[in-house]
């Protein structure tokens, strides 16, 4: 057979990720921090983009005639109300399109390098038509006091600037202040200095005495004898190489440090498993003294680094609130503080056209299709998370009402049917967002949870429910019959839940339960 070059014609279809798509498939599965830092990038990049700052006008004030501009925030609640029927209004955004006398034609979104259709594509028609030209909504939420703490985006009313300036100090920094009284000698100060950088979070030496010495180009013995000062600082503990060191310290700062308590802290894995007689043993004392041992170890800070580097965390801001009405059912609110506000400044555009040469007016097009279509994507995005979160209030009624004992096992393929949209599209809506409830704030990605089966083919039970009912029975236990994992099963089966004995025991574990036996040691030494 000869081998000779030839042309073919071949026609096939395939899925082309464009930058456009990407970027809509990645604004679907941000965080709100990272959508907002995202979108702050567009603001600086893109001249026809501009921030929403209306809401910081003075109340009554409109804006003047010149800042007419297109794809506004139409200052329209995102919202949605669940009835006990369950009847959520097919509109969820009600928002109009306010545009400028001289606002440039959207033909200029031609220019992308994709349709707009193609990010939902199973999304309905109708809600297809609904979106196109829909300007990001207001996702106001007036009368409501979100439930969690520290939720909002801005300072309280009480916040100080004496707060504001005070920062606390870091443990290295608290370390490096003693230095100069406790060492005066130049080499271990070098020494010190360098252990110290080496402190972890919790106050441990990060480092090994060998690693130092050799870094350093000095001796095992100098290294050793520069550690013996720094374990002599505050706070007592710092600097231990393990957990039974870090104890020894503090021990040894109380004076409380006597050769019983030695030996029982060179078998601390013998006190995790709860073995009162073999300790008992090993440090030749009495019961009751060695439960007093424990319970002053009890009394140590294992961990004496935390009390410092209390860096502010951030609190997590719920994408939507979920309050029960008055007539009964649910309300759903989109969160105005996880959703950027922007604006297309349409005048600007048209004012700047008119002057522009053949490449700047193909750079202002370009500035402005992308500004279209992230206006449209953020309005897309917000829908979406709002009929997936409708969808998951529909399934997790029970939850809501009645705790989490009543969670109904739920899984994407069901509320991706249920709003006719892909599982893809309903994984990444559920990425990285929270739902504030009347129970708390919860993931999103919480209420999926796999389903157990129920005994004599009833209805399936939640995992999340079972673990629910497991720990409360692990909690009610009576301390002189403590429950096996074999009792538990057959308790959870006379509730209806078909369980096995290794599931049960994997629950237990997950929850951070112990044995049978470790529990029924640890319930007598409590007694």
């Amino acid at each position: 057979m000869a081998l000779t070059p030839r042309l073919e014609l071949r026609q096939g279809q395939s899925l082309v990720m464009t930058p456009q798509l990407q970027q809509a498939i990645k604004l679907l599965q941000l965080s709100n921090l990272d959508l907002q830092a995202y979108v702050d990038g567009e603001l600086e990049s893109n001249p026809l983009l501009e921030p929403d700052e209306r809401e910081n006008r003075p109340d009554g004030e409109t804006p003047p005639a010149e800042d007419n501009r297109d794809g506004t925030v139409n200052g329209t609640e995102v919202s949605t109300e669940i009835t006990d029927g369950f009847d959520a209004p097919q509109d969820l955004v009600d928002s109009d399109i306010r545009l400028g006398e001289d606002a440039p034609s959207t033909e200029a979104g031609s220019d992308l390098d994709t349709d707009f259709d193609n990010i939902y594509a199973d999304e309905s028609q109708t809600d297809k038509e609904a979106s196109v030209e829909q300007p990001l909504p207001d996702m106001s939420t007036e009368n409501w006091s979100n439930p969690t703490s520290g939720s909002g985006g801005s300072l309280s009313d009480d916040f100080t600037v004496e707060q504001l300036g005070a920062q606390d100090i870091s443990l290295r920094d608290h370390l490096s202040e003693q230095l100069p009284i406790a060492i005066s000698d130049p080499m271990q100060r070098l020494i010190a200095s360098d252990l110290i950088d080496s402190v972890n979070e919790a106050g441990y030496l990060g480092a090994t005495v060998e690693g130092v010495a050799d870094r350093l180009g000095t001796s095992m013995s100098e290294v050793e004898a520069v550690l013996a000062i720094l374990h002599t600082l505050d706070p007592p503990g710092v600097m231990a190489r393990d957990l039974a060191e870090c104890l020894s310290l503090q021990l040894r700062e109380k004076d409380r440090l006597a050769p019983a308590m030695t030996a029982l802290l060179e078998n601390l894995d013998l006190l995790a498993r709860r073995e009162i007689s073999a300790l008992i043993k090993i440090c030749d004392v009495d019961e009751e003294d060695i439960l007093d041992m424990i319970s002053e170890i009890q009394d140590l800070n294992p961990k004496p680094g935390l009390a410092f580097d209390n860096e502010t965390m951030q609190p997590v801001v719920p994408d939507v609130f979920v309050r029960d009405k008055a007539d009964g059912g649910w309300h759903l609110e989109l969160t105005n503080d996880t959703l950027p506000r922007v604006l297309v400044n349409a005048r600007y555009f048209s004012e700047v056209k008119q002057s522009a040469n053949k490449d700047e007016k193909n750079y202002l097009n370009e500035c402005l299709a992308n500004a279209n279509w992230l206006v449209k994507s953020l309005d897309q995005r917000a829908k979406t998370i709002l009929k997936v979160s409708t969808e998951i209030v529909k399934q997790q009624d029970g939850f809501l009402v009645h705790g989490v004992e009543h969670m109904r096992p739920l899984n994407l393929r069901t509320v991706a049917d249920a709003i006719e949209m892909s599982e893809s599209t309903v994984s990444r809506v559920t990425s990285n967002k929270y739902m504030a409830t009347t129970r708390g704030v919860f993931e999103l990605k919480y209420f999926f949870t796999s389903s157990i089966a129920a005994v004599e083919g009833g209805e399936a039970h939640s995992a999340e429910a079972v673990r629910a009912r497991l720990k409360t029975l692990i909690d009610n236990e009576d301390p002189k019959a403590v429950l096996s994992d074999d009792k538990l099963v057959e308790l959870l089966k006379s509730m209806g839940i078909d369980i096995a004995r290794r599931t049960v025991a994997k629950y237990r574990e997950a929850l951070r339960i112990p044995s049978s036996v470790q529990r029924r040691r640890q319930k007598k030494m409590s007694a």
